[in-house]
């Protein structure tokens, strides 16, 4: 079996980086977490990485200003430099432009905390509360040049109790994230390796 090279772009604490990490450490599993990348040098992460045996690298994005292609060509020299197959965003806090989008194509994933496309963009938990949603949830899809849009590979559903908070769905929503993301990213690894 071909183990498929993925680096995992944070900019936080990295719970959906340390999901897919524990979940790469099966032997069955067709991807290998080679590198983790934070736009980020503070980011929590990291460490946490690092005491995995995981690669780390750091692409300040303030070091760029704004020139968004300037920063992504750095990023970019690093997944090349370490032989990166896939990339999975990972609470990764950057809008990704075209350029970089084109490079991944099919070949990059993201996690949003939503039934997409309902409520793309940030702030998903409050704003499904304020519309009265019944069901709440999680996504993973392929990135696109246009936010939160690219195609859908595997959703999970989450039910919206009476007394939910912000907070208390953020949980479940979290939870479920963790079930789907290695499972999606396990899907694409597989479907490269026929």
């Amino acid at each position: 079996m071909i183990r498929r090279r993925v680096a995992i772009l944070i900019s936080g604490r990295g719970s959906n980086m340390s999901a897919l990490i524990e979940a790469a450490k099966a032997a069955d599993y067709p991807a290998e977490i080679s590198l983790v990348i934070s736009n980020r040098p503070d980011a929590a992460g990291l460490a946490w990485a690092r005491a995995e045996g995981i690669p780390t690298a750091v692409v300040d994005h303030t070091t760029y200003g704004q020139d968004r292609e300037a920063f992504e060509r750095a990023l970019q020299a690093v997944l090349e430099v370490h032989r990166i197959e896939f990339v999975c965003l990972a609470g990764f806090m950057r809008l990704l432009s075209p350029w970089l989008v084109e490079r991944w194509h099919g070949r990059m994933l993201n996690v949003h905390p939503a039934l997409l496309p309902a409520f793309k963009g940030l702030d998903t938990h409050r704003r499904a509360l304020a519309a009265g949603a019944k069901v709440h949830g999680a996504t993973v899809h392929l990135v696109a040049a246009e936010v939160d849009s690219g195609p859908i590979i595997m959703q999970e559903t989450v039910p919206i109790v009476t007394g939910d908070t912000v907070e208390t769905l953020a949980a479940r929503v979290l939870e479920a994230e963790h079930r789907i993301y290695p499972e999606a990213l396990k899907k694409l690894a597989r479907a490269a390796n026929k």
